[in-house]
């Protein structure tokens, strides 16, 4: 069982970063995990803002939000707040997961916003 990415701007499939469909369907089987994705799609945020909006604890957002990085799901960039502090900021970038039955084997394909 494979994931597999498709990016939208060359309609290509191509391996995910060795993410197992069962990997992929234990981070969205756990409901922390979907909370912080559903925080970062609506729109990018830094950790205590994804903990805000997922009513998650700050440790828990942000081990959620490694897992959905090194799944390749979720990117994030560091930028120079106002206040000259260095912030992270988290973006989803997958936009679409489906999930597909096909002669007895489970395949998940990811659909990437970049």
């Amino acid at each position: 069982m494979a994931v597999r990415q498709k990016s939208r701007h060359d309609h290509t499939e191509e391996p995910a970063a060795n993410v197992p469909t069962e990997k992929l369907l234990d981070l969205f089987g756990d409901e922390y995990t979907r909370r912080v994705f559903e925080a970062v799609s609506e729109q990018p945020r830094g950790g205590r803002a994804v903990a805000e909006v997922a009513d998650v604890s700050r440790p828990t957002a942000y081990r959620r939000l490694n897992e959905l990085q090194d799944a390749g799901l979720v990117t994030s960039e560091c930028y120079v707040a106002p206040d000259g502090h260095h912030r992270e900021q988290f973006t989803a970038s997958a936009e679409h997961i489906s999930v597909s039955l096909d002669d007895g084997e489970v395949e998940a394909t990811v659909s990437l916003s970049c």
